[in-house]
């Protein structure tokens, strides 16, 4: 498999924040979901791996090259949308666009132009007066007309309201489906990137908690209604990870386990317990049992 992005050992510090040991690696071609809770650290990743700040320890490569040695070759195949607009406030919707596709050798007018019309941008408008989601589909727009191999976008929707996001999602799924390319998406709203993802990796503290198949997580959280469970599962090694267990009625207990497949019931047998139920949970109620576990354990 190849990677857009590939990630090892990245140790970073700014402050009393650390990213420790960060591993990621985003298949080409792929919707991945970086997933976390607001200053859990995906914003800083995102910097790292475009050269905008510089690695304490690590590997990181974008599109093959090495990151931030190859800064220029790597960014003039990227589309970046950050966080926070930052285009200059007392530019036209037109003056931008003008502007930005000076930059670009890449950059394709008719796509510029399309958008435009789609989004319904007013092009005499400065910037400064343009509502949150109308910036929001200007930086968009600006990032798909340059026909990037690799979108890394850092929460583009957050507090759009559902029609914006929508329109947005569209356009970035469309845009993936005829170009094959590659999109790196952070969020923090866990029922937005279930719908589109391939893969996902979820980050707390400055640490990557999973890195799967969004149909893996999807899938392999499940619910456990146990009878007679033995006092720790270290009992018998679990093919499974336990997330969570809790007493529930009597013998019963309810346990949280992730990389769950339907064969696993023989291990309740081998240890002389009883499984009741498997109960399936969405990609949300998975995502905070992912965090409280992990939090749990180094608690």
């Amino acid at each position: 498999m190849s990677y857009a992005i590939e990630v090892e050992s990245l140790r970073f510090r700014a402050g009393s924040f650390e990213l420790k040991d960060v591993d990621l690696h985003v298949p080409t071609g792929s919707i991945y979901g970086f997933l976390g809770p607001n200053g859990s650290g995906k914003t800083t990743t995102m910097r790292l791996v475009l050269g905008l700040l510089r690695p304490l320890a690590g590997r990181i490569a974008v599109l093959g090259h090495a990151m931030p040695e190859d800064g220029p070759r790597v960014l003039a195949r990227v589309g970046y949308v950050p966080e926070q607009p930052h285009l200059d406030s007392t530019l036209t919707v037109r003056e931008i666009i003008t502007f930005q596709a000076a930059f670009y050798p890449t950059w394709h007018r008719a796509v510029a132009e399309d958008l435009l019309r789609r989004f319904e941008l007013d092009e005499r408008r400065l910037f400064a007066r343009l509502s949150k989601g109308q910036k929001a589909k200007l930086m968009i727009l600006l990032a798909l007309a340059q026909r990037g191999e690799l979108l890394v976008l850092d929460e583009p929707t957050d507090g759009l309201d559902p029609v914006v996001r929508r329109d947005i999602l569209a356009a970035l799924l469309e845009y993936v489906s005829l170009r094959k390319a590659t999109i790196f998406i952070s969020s923090h709203l866990v029922h937005e990137l279930e719908r589109f993802c391939d893969w996902v990796a979820v980050m707390d503290d400055g640490r990557v908690v999973t890195e799967v198949p969004m149909e893996r997580l999807k899938q392999g959280t499940k619910r456990l209604i146990v009878s007679g469970a033995p006092p720790s599962e270290r009992t018998g090694e679990t093919p499974f990870v336990v997330l969570s267990r809790e007493r529930a009625n009597g013998a019963t207990e309810r346990w949280i386990v992730g990389e769950w497949e339907p064969e696993m019931t023989a291990y309740f047998e081998g240890v002389g317990a009883s499984l009741v139920d498997v109960i399936d949970l969405d990609l949300e109620d998975g995502f905070v049992e992912l965090l409280r576990s992990f939090r749990a354990a180094r608690g």
